[in-house]
């Protein structure tokens, strides 16, 4: 699809215009999973927020949510258009505040983290983050596993250690070995540390699969929860779990300047790496010190 801004509060993709209301009702939904308490929260009928998205549906020719047991989820097409959205949201909004994106990790302890500074938060995975840093419409990028930078040697400044935890259903058969792995169904989060896992695991020679993939811990973890035969490895800091591989995934949550004209990216990130870092422990991270 092409996309191409159209003024503060219209997109247009493909040649067709759609309103800011569009970019609502998929930011909305991609939190509630609910078209009827999305458009509760719109302030409109469940009617109208379904006619909406049928006829972006309609004008787009795909899917842009799907069903799945009393819950509405937007499709990979339909999360898509959202960081589409988003992007182009971040490129117009010219403010003197600081603008942050980087993976939900991340993006969550600075959101949680009280600062003087004043800054605009957003939150995605480490790669769509990335991609909006290379467009210079973001200040600072912060990834969740620092991969990225790794591969196209950046330099990036680690600001707290975490580690991740075999999450699953309170029903599932307890898990007391790295053998007791062998064979089984796991969630996949993309542009997530869970790399760390995966790469332990083929360490060990264990087989597994890899049975579904999801843009976020937290729709991982809700999966998990539903199921008594899924598995996923999670961030400690956020979910709790076997500690399991806690020293082979250990990594780094770090953060990248990409702006250097506003002296306030280095003051800010002088606070991350100083007076904030007891603040990045009460988080349940691992501080840098």
């Amino acid at each position: 699809m092409k996309f191409e801004s159209r003024g503060l509060i219209s997109l247009e993709i493909d040649g067709k215009v759609y309103d800011y209301k569009l970019y609502q009702s998929l930011e909305s939904l991609s939190q509630t999973h609910s078209q009827r308490k999305s458009a509760k929260e719109l302030n409109i009928s469940h009617t109208v927020f379904n006619r909406r998205l049928l006829k972006a549906e309609d004008k787009l020719g795909i899917k842009i949510t799907r069903k799945e047991g009393n819950g509405s989820y937007l499709t990979e097409d339909g999360l898509g258009l959202l960081e589409e959205f988003r992007k182009y949201l971040i490129q117009i909004e010219k403010t003197p505040n600081i603008n942050i994106a980087g993976g939900h990790i991340s993006t969550g302890l600075l959101e949680s983290i009280a600062t003087p500074f004043n800054t605009n938060i957003y939150s995605s995975n480490d790669n769509d983050a990335f991609e909006l840093a290379k467009r210079g419409a973001v200040d600072i990028l912060t990834l969740d596993d620092p991969l990225i930078a790794y591969e196209r040697d950046i330099n990036f400044m680690p600001i707290a250690y975490d580690y991740l935890v075999l999450v699953a259903n309170p029903k599932s058969r307890n898990i007391e070995s790295i053998s007791d792995l062998e064979g089984l169904d796991f969630v996949n989060v993309k542009g997530s540390a869970q790399r760390l896992a995966w790469n332990s695991l083929d360490h060990y020679d264990i087989e597994y699969n890899l049975k579904e993939n999801v843009n976020s811990q937290f729709d991982a973890f809700k999966m998990v929860r539903n199921s008594e035969d899924l598995y996923t490895f999670l961030n400690a800091s956020y979910f709790k779990g076997n500690e399991l591989l806690k020293y082979d995934t250990q990594h780094v949550i770090s953060v990248i300047k990409v702006n250097d004209d506003k002296s306030e990216v280095d003051d800010y990130i002088r606070f991350l790496l100083n007076d904030g870092q007891k603040a990045i422990e009460n988080e349940g991270f691992t501080p840098m010190g």
